[in-house]
This record gives C-alpha cells, sequence and structure tokens, in this order.
C-alpha cells in the first residue's frame, strides 16, 4: 500500500473511530445504556489514539480521544462570571409554594404566565463559554461573582459539547449545567476505594465537586462524570421563552434531563412535584427537589431580583426521607488509624428507593445522645450520605425491660483496651503495632512500588497475612519464603466476614448457606438473596426453605439442614447482624453439635480457616468441602512462589527507597534520598544531631522530631535490625556513590513539560548522576527547571512568580556535558 492510501485509509478509519466512540458516549452518558464492554471501548480508544498520533494532521480538537486528560493543574486562574449565577430560594410546603405563586401575580399584576418546571440536580453548577462554536472555557459557581476555570477537567466529560455544529449558532454564547456523579459510578468508586481500603467518599455529590477540582485531569476523566445543562444565556439568542432554549441546547447536542416540564399554572406545577416525588429514585442521580421558573424572559425581566434572589424563580425541596424499623444490634469498625466507628444494623426497611439495613452512629456521643437501648425503635434518615442516620429513637415502642447501649471497651479486632483522648469524639485502639486495620496501613506502604516495590504483595494479600498473624512487622515479610507449607491454602479475601460487638466472627449468608446446603451452586444462592432483597432474615430463611422444597433441591437433605440452621440461630445470643450468621452457629449446623462449643475458638479470630487451625475435634471429608466452601480464594503454589520471588527482589532497593519505605513521619522520597546521600548510612542518620540535620537545606524542625521520635522507639530499632539481618542495604555502597560529574552538585531541579531526549525517570536518574537533587514541585528553592513542551501555564506562573529560572532542555544538556 502506498504512502498516500495508507494515509487515506487511516483518514477513514479515524472518522469511523470517532463515530462509534460517539455513538457509545452517547449511549452510556444520555440514554444510561451500554452495548460493549468497557474492554472493548477502551480498544477503541486506543486504536484512535495510535492512528492520530501516526497521523497527526487529522487529529480534530473535538475528537473522543482529547477527553482522556493528562494535564496537571496546581491553581486554578479566577474567572469573573459575565452572567451573575445567582442561588434561588428555597420552599418546603405547598403553602409557601402558593404563596410564591401569589407574588409573582402581584408582581406581573396579572396571571397571564406559564411556569418551566425542573427537577433540582444535586451536583456542581458548571458555566460553559462557547466562541465560535468551540468550549473555551468552563468555571465554578464560586461565590456566583467569580469562580475557577476548571477547563481543562471539564474537557474530559465525554458528553460536553467540544465544538457545536448546527444552523445560527451565535459567536458567543454561555450553557450552565449541573455536573454530577452517577450513582451507579458513585457505588463503583466506593467499592474500589474500599476494596484498598481508602476513605469512602461522603456522598455523589461532594465527589462530584472534588473531582472538578482534582488537579490531574486524567483522573477526572476516569471518574465518568455527567452533566445536564438548564440555561442558555447570550447577547443575541433569537428566544423568548424558557422552554425555546432547552429546545435549541438539545438540537446543539447537549445533553437535557427529558424530565422538564412546562406547566400553565401552579397547580400543575403541584401535580408535577407529586409525580416526581417517588420516581426520582429511578434516575441515574441524586434530586433534591424541584426548581420551577417563570418561561417567559420579559416576564422575569419585570420581576426582577432582591439582593440575592431572582423573583422569578424558586426551588422546592422534598423532605428528607424517614422510616421506622428496629435496631438488631450494633458493631464497631476499626480504622487503619485505630479509631472506631459504630455501626448500627438493622431490621430492613424500605427508604428513598432502596433497602437500609445499617445506619451510621458515628460515636460514643450520638450513642449517649440518641439514649439508644437495646432493641430499640429507631427512626432513620436518608440525606444523600453513604448510609443513612439514625435521628431519634420511638419511646412509645421502647421495652420496660430493655438496657441503654453500652459501648465497647476493647478494639473487637485486636482486644486492646481502647481510649480516649480528652476533647475527642472518637475512641481509638492504642495498638498501633499489632492491631491488624492499622498494620495494614504500614506494610502497605513498605511494599509499595516507590519503597520496597514488592508488587505481588496487594492489599488483599497483606491484609490476609496480617489477619493470619504472619506478618506485622515489616521485618516479618522477609521471614514468609520460610512459610511457604503456612501459607498455602490461607484465605487472600475477607469480604465476607464481618465481627460482631465483642469481636465473634460472622459470615456472609450467601456463603453459609452455600456451605451447608448440598447440589445448590453459589450463582443461585445469589440470585434467591437478590430476588429477596429487603426481607428479614428469619423470613428469609423460610422462604430458602420453600425455594429448596418447590425446586427439588436435594430436599432430604438440604430442608433438615435448614431447620438446624434456625435451631441454632433461635438458641444463640450472639448479634444480629442482617446478611451474616455467627460463625458458631454454622459449624455447630456443620458439625451437629452445639455452637457454644465454636464460641470461644470463634471470638478475635479473623477468618474460617484461622479458626479450624485451633479445632481440636475430628473433620471427616465432606466437612472439610463445607468448610473450603465458606473460605474465600486461597493462596495457591503460584502465588506464593512469585511473592517469595517479589520478597527477594526486594532485597536490591538501595538505601534510599528503604529508608523511605520504613514510613518514618514526614520522609517523603525526595528528603530520603536527601538525607541518604548525606550521612551514607542509618548508622550515621541515627547519630546524628539536631544541629547537624538542620545544617542540610530542606531540612526544618519538625522533620527533626518525627527522626528523633522514629529513633528513640525500640521496636523500630529492632525493625531495623531484623532487616539488616534479612539483607537489606541501609548504606550507600561506593557504587552507588559514583558519579559521572559533580556539574549539578548541591542544585536542586526539576523538569516540567514533555522531553524529547529524556523519559521522566530518566531525568531524574540523570540529575543525581550529575550530583544534583531531583523535586518534584515548584518551589523558591529551585535551580532552576528545565522548561519542556506544553509546560503547564499554571507551574510556569508560579516559577516566574517566584523568580525561579527557566532553561531549555538543549541548555541542560550543554550544562551537564
Amino acid at each position: 500500500m502506498s504512502q498516500t492510501d495508507k494515509k487515506s485509509a487511516a483518514k477513514d478509519r479515524i472518522t469511523a473511530l470517532s463515530e462509534q466512540i460517539n455513538y457509545h458516549n452517547h449511549l452510556y452518558y444520555q440514554e444510561d445504556r451500554t452495548e460493549i464492554s468497557d474492554f472493548e471501548f477502551d480498544q477503541l480508544l486506543e486504536e484512535l489514539i495510535a492512528l492520530e498520533t501516526e497521523f497527526p494532521e487529522f487529529l480534530k480538537e473535538d475528537s473522543p480521544s482529547q477527553r482522556v486528560g493528562g494535564t496537571i493543574t496546581k491553581d486554578f486562574e479566577t474567572v469573573e462570571h459575565r452572567y451573575k449565577m445567582l442561588s434561588l430560594g428555597n420552599t418546603y410546603s405547598e403553602e409557601e409554594l402558593k404563596a410564591f405563586d401569589e407574588r409573582v401575580a402581584k408582581g406581573l399584576g396579572h396571571r397571564n404566565y406559564s411556569y418551566f418546571c425542573e427537577l433540582k440536580f444535586d451536583g456542581v453548577a458548571i458555566s460553559l463559554v462557547y466562541e465560535n462554536g468551540k468550549l473555551v472555557r468552563a468555571v465554578t459557581r464560586g461565590d456566583g461573582y467569580k469562580g475557577d476555570n476548571v477547563t481543562a477537567n471539564i474537557k474530559t466529560i465525554r458528553n460536553i459539547p467540544l465544538t457545536v455544529i448546527g444552523e445560527d449558532i451565535p459567536d458567543s454564547f454561555e450553557v450552565r449545567g449541573e455536573i454530577f456523579l452517577p450513582r451507579k459510578e458513585f457505588d463503583r468508586i466506593n467499592q474500589e476505594r474500599a476494596q484498598n481500603e481508602e476513605a469512602l467518599l461522603a456522598n455523589p455529590r461532594n465527589a462530584a465537586s472534588g473531582t472538578v477540582k482534582m488537579q490531574d485531569s486524567s483522573i477526572v476523566a476516569k471518574r465518568r462524570l455527567n452533566c445536564y445543562f438548564y440555561q442558555l444565556l447570550g447577547e443575541d439568542l433569537q428566544v423568548s421563552q424558557h422552554d425555546e432554549a432547552i429546545h435549541l441546547l438539545e438540537k446543539w447536542g447537549f445533553n437535557v434531563s427529558p424530565t422538564y416540564q412546562k406547566c400553565q399554572d401552579v397547580t400543575e406545577v403541584l401535580q408535577y412535584i407529586e409525580l416526581w416525588r417517588e420516581k426520582r429514585f429511578e434516575l441515574p442521580l441524586e434530586t433534591d427537589g424541584v426548581v420551577l421558573k417563570i418561561n417567559s424572559y420579559d416576564q422575569r425581566e419585570e420581576l426582577g431580583f432582591t439582593a440575592k434572589i431572582p423573583r422569578w424563580a424558586i426551588a422546592y425541596k422534598y423532605q428528607a426521607e424517614s422510616a421506622e424499623t428496629e435496631l438488631l444490634s450494633i458493631t464497631y469498625q476499626v480504622g487503619r488509624t485505630g479509631a472506631i466507628t459504630p455501626v448500627a444494623q438493622l431490621k430492613p426497611v424500605s427508604l428513598a428507593g432502596t433497602t437500609v439495613k445499617r445506619a451510621s452512629l458515628h460515636n460514643a456521643n450520638e450513642i449517649l445522645r440518641l439514649d439508644l437501648h437495646e432493641g430499640d425503635f429507631v427512626f432513620v434518615e436518608k440525606g444523600g450520605e453513604i448510609i443513612p442516620k439514625i435521628t431519634g429513637v420511638s419511646l412509645d415502642k421502647r421495652r420496660s425491660d430493655t438496657k441503654p447501649i453500652s459501648y465497647i471497651t476493647e478494639c473487637p479486632e485486636c482486644g486492646t483496651s481502647l481510649i480516649r483522648n480528652e476533647g475527642e469524639a472518637k475512641h481509638y485502639c492504642p495498638n498501633a503495632q499489632t492491631c491488624p486495620p492499622q498494620a495494614l496501613g504500614r506494610i502497605e506502604h513498605f511494599t509499595h512500588k516507590r519503597a520496597m516495590d514488592i508488587d505481588t504483595m496487594g492489599t488483599e494479600r497483606i491484609r490476609a497475612l496480617i489477619e493470619q498473624h504472619l506478618i506485622v512487622s515489616p521485618a516479618d515479610i522477609y521471614e514468609l519464603p520460610e512459610k511457604k507449607e503456612q501459607l498455602l491454602g490461607l484465605e487472600v479475601n475477607s469480604d465476607q466476614y464481618t465481627k460482631s460487638s465483642e469481636g465473634y466472627l460472622f459470615v456472609s449468608l450467601k456463603k453459609a448457606l452455600y456451605a451447608i446446603t448440598k447440589t445448590i451452586p453459589l450463582a443461585q444462592i445469589d440470585n434467591f438473596l437478590a430476588e429477596n432483597e429487603g426481607v428479614e432474615q428469619r423470613e428469609l430463611l423460610e422462604k430458602f426453605e420453600n425455594y429448596v422444597r418447590k425446586a427439588k433441591k436435594n430436599i432430604a437433605y438440604n430442608v433438615p439442614v435448614i431447620w438446624r440452621l434456625k435451631d441454632a440461630l433461635q438458641n444463640s445470643s450472639f448479634d444480629h447482624i442482617e446478611d451474616y450468621l455467627p460463625v458458631p452457629v454454622v459449624l455447630a449446623v456443620i458439625f451437629k453439635k452445639p455452637a457454644e462449643d465454636f464460641r470461644t475458638i470463634c471470638r478475635k479470630e479473623n477468618t474460617v480457616h484461622d479458626i479450624m487451625l485451633k479445632y481440636e475435634g475430628n473433620v471427616d471429608g465432606a466437612q472439610t468441602e463445607q468448610i473450603n466452601r465458606i473460605k474465600g480464594n486461597t493462596f495457591q503454589e503460584g502465588v506464593v512462589s512469585n511473592m517469595v520471588k517479589g520478597i527477594e527482589e526486594s532485597k536490591k532497593q538501595p538505601f534510599e527507597k528503604v529508608l523511605f519505605a520504613l514510613g518514618i513521619r514526614n520522609i517523603g522520597e525526595n528528603t530520603a534520598q536527601l538525607l541518604a546521600k548525606h550521612f551514607k548510612s542509618i548508622e550515621k542518620l541515627k547519630a546524628a544531631s539536631p544541629e547537624e540535620l538542620l545544617e542540610i537545606n530542606g531540612i526544618g524542625e519538625t522533620l527533626v522530631t518525627s527522626l528523633q521520635a522514629f529513633f528513640q522507639d525500640e521496636e523500630n530499632n529492632r525493625t531495623i535490625e531484623r532487616l539488616k539481618n534479612h539483607g537489606l542495604r541501609f548504606e550507600i555502597e561506593e557504587k552507588e556513590q559514583k558519579l559521572e560529574s559533580r556539574s549539578l552538585e548541591g542544585m536542586k531541579i526539576l523538569a516540567s513539560g514533555k522531553l524529547n531526549h529524556f523519559k521522566r525517570d530518566e531525568i531524574i536518574e540523570v540529575v543525581q548522576s550529575h550530583g544534583g537533587t531531583y523535586v518534584k514541585s515548584v518551589s523558591k528553592s529551585l535551580d532552576f527547571i528545565i522548561e519542556g513542551e506544553d509546560m503547564g501555564p499554571s507551574k510556569k506562573e508560579k516559577a516566574e512568580k517566584l523568580g525561579v529560572k527557566l532553561i531549555s532542555e538543549q541548555e541542560f544538556m550543554d550544562l551537564i556535558s
């Protein structure tokens, strides 16, 4: 194929791919459905990017490839709004809404007007400015007069037009809308964050707001934000009614929610409000009310504004959804910092379109404020949080013999006595060294790619090893190769488990039913539970028995097993946690023994595997099979071998990486590198006086205090000695000290933008090999910045403001040669 033919084929393929990708974006963001998988979509996008890279002459500004992000923004420019972004007044009742309508009628002197109604979406207001059909600026609401320029981030939102094509498009116009994070994306992100033991996003609105202001637009692109548009502004729009403007936006390709309605009077407005009171929960995003506006622009101008709000529009807010249900028990979660969070376990109740089984209680003060008693009937309210909150107690239904809830005194994970610092609401577990959730964060930092780089030890594996008491300290990692036999069969993930307030292990109902029954696949049990979502546990077991009978699933074996399970639950004194069963009860069913026989060994353990290691009774083949069905994924031979290999490889990491891996507070990568180069060994660093440390450029009082505190802890010193004995490097080897030159000695350097002769890691190594220190952020302590292509404007502006010198890549190469 000739070069001309190849170019022609590439151009046609780029056009076809762009159309395909835009079509699938439209389906996903505007019709909430998909025809291909994420993987297939990503393959189309990768092919498009590859072709546009090879044939840049065919790259268009509005190509779908321009939405993947990559711009890093440190400071957002403040921009003044051409048209003020005002807030609306709120009303919460039919009477207040009618009073607003009376004010409108009085202001106009007649009732010849109509309303335009739309749902009030719970997101982030955005203003988009288009010039000559191209998106040139995206600005947040800010204070209504000025906002932040977040254009790079907004361009990654796939249903926001980068260019507008059509007839009679004004030279300049502004479109306003609400950016939101769809519920399913919010849930997906939180699921991933939970798996990575990261703090969960509070609610979709806050998540959307935080995403819009992220500094890395490539991360914004992955969040799959969406946007609904509701306003068109400009000088020469040729429209006099709001509904005409909305139809124009739809015609130009803007994503307008199809939930709007033109209403002739306030009676129709109230009917619209009632229509969406429950129906709104079917939408892909959070809504909290209805916005109604006078439809005529002339009448809006006649009504005018108060000091803060327009007189021609108002927001009707739906009351927060509330329900009454029974408090079954309280469980306590332990965070990475040791903070204890109580969670109420509730009898399932329908609330705001979902089934609620848990509610946040925050801390001990909240339990006291509510005066919670065992078995209370409580009022639950949902207002956008991850899980609902308890707002009160139904005292009329409180039994006279119930006791107030007593807050736990011991950590449910490790049994250590809890502490509560004066003036703080939270209780804490002070056992930072061995409490599993706290140990997890420390070990994760140690194995991180930028530290010891043991990529075969992910979060789930680390958690499993901690919970099985195989690792607590980073030094324990290097003793794992000697324990290969113990590793085989360990449970990798613990998603199916939870703990009661007393530290007893509970297993998911799905896994429990799968373990005790025969010939019923896990997928069928999963489907049964999904179809009966919200059914209280006792009734659910009755339904499961009927399901077994109706489906003829080994009735002779399975029905008696379900009877034994119900009897064991009725006779047990364990907490009640919906969707979970006490492991002692499940084991009682499997071994045909009283649940009390398993009470002791099921306390403070983290997996069934751990419990069975302590079980001294006989276990036959069938029982072993049932136990294995409870377990999650386990360590297999290949996993163990790869992990051991990764551990051995990590011993080659240089001293500065090991120093960073120790997790000394306030010591990042750059500081670890600086200290390693200066002191050459851990012993010299440990022996350094505060004065010696402060002599180093970049070391301050805070860091000195952190170092002193770390080395005064005997457990830290023991860990260092153990790591030394395992062969980790705690001094710079001679070969590491060899420099190509000292032309950059004592200099702090940063590279920004695309470099033609060096990759990102290579430029760091080159700077270091010539005696310099590579720094990763702009500050006045920098000697110079190597300015590459497409250097971020905010970074450049900050450098110029601080007086930091900018040199070209060629000037840098001349300097080191």
